[in-house]
């Protein structure tokens, strides 16, 4: 098992996931300034992806770069976490799933920035001026829904029952993030959930909205075990290149 390719994989799957999804808001979104808000941080997913790609190309022995890698590989191949492949539905559903991930990423890049291997704590680095940027973003529309309309709060409290059970799959702790864990050079995520719960209760409790009864956590997206949104959005994804796939462009 080639645990440094695996762990990286995790970490750039989860950000190219969100980054296409986001980038399918571009001029759908509810407002102009919001409509830009959303393409700026699914550009900053990407960005975050195509470093984290580029280092796990190289961790598999610079078989396949970070192209490679995001356009030619099968659903199963993929170890993002379901919560990132979960459909954008309404608003409501895009900013409970980025609220989700952002409290996760927040404590994730500030760890990795602590990581003995300098590449990852500089991509680390870069990585966690943006999440905390993300979170306040995804923190404020969490209030602003909560604590709105009868209509925008009863969307945003059916979008929390819903997605809450698959930011399990954030802290999928295995054999892979313990070796990272060990060696220094990553972090359990198994870890991470304290910080996330202190941002998760805080922000509902000030968005008036009521966690839901405790659920099965949907996990299986770390070793492959994908949704159907998956399906759906690498078909899109992934069509031009692999219909061309000798093209230069």
């Amino acid at each position: 098992m080639n645990a440094r390719f695996e762990y990286l994989l995790r970490l750039g799957d989860d950000a190219l996931i969100l980054g296409q999804q986001l980038g399918l808001w571009t001029g759908h979104g509810p407002v102009l300034e919001e409509d830009i808000a959303l393409t700026n941080i699914g550009l900053d997913q990407i960005g975050q992806a195509r470093a984290w790609l580029t280092l796990a190309g190289r961790a598999e022995n610079d078989q396949r770069d970070e192209d490679a890698l995001a356009f030619h590989r099968d659903q199963s191949e993929f170890r993002n976490a379901q919560l990132c492949e979960r459909p954008n539905g309404h608003f409501g559903d895009t900013i409970v799933r980025q609220f989700l991930f952002d409290a996760y990423a927040v404590p994730l890049h500030a760890a990795l920035s602590q990581s003995n291997d300098a590449e990852i704590a500089a991509i680390a680095r870069k990585s966690a001026k943006e999440s905390v940027y993300h979170l306040r973003h995804s923190s404020a529309w969490m209030v602003r829904l909560g604590d709105g309309t009868e209509e925008s709060h009863a969307k945003v409290q059916e979008s929390l029952d819903v997605l809450l059970p698959f930011a399990g799959d954030l802290f999928h702790s295995d054999a892979v993030a313990r070796t990272a864990a060990t060696e220094g050079w990553g972090v359990d995520p198994a870890n991470l959930r304290e910080a996330w719960e202190h941002h998760l209760v805080q922000t509902l409790t000030e968005a008036g909205l009521k966690r839901p009864e405790p659920a099965p956590e949907q996990c299986g997206g770390r070793i492959g075990r994908h949704t159907e949104g998956l399906s759906f959005l690498l078909a899109e994804m992934q069509v031009l290149p692999r219909t061309y796939p000798d093209a230069k462009w």
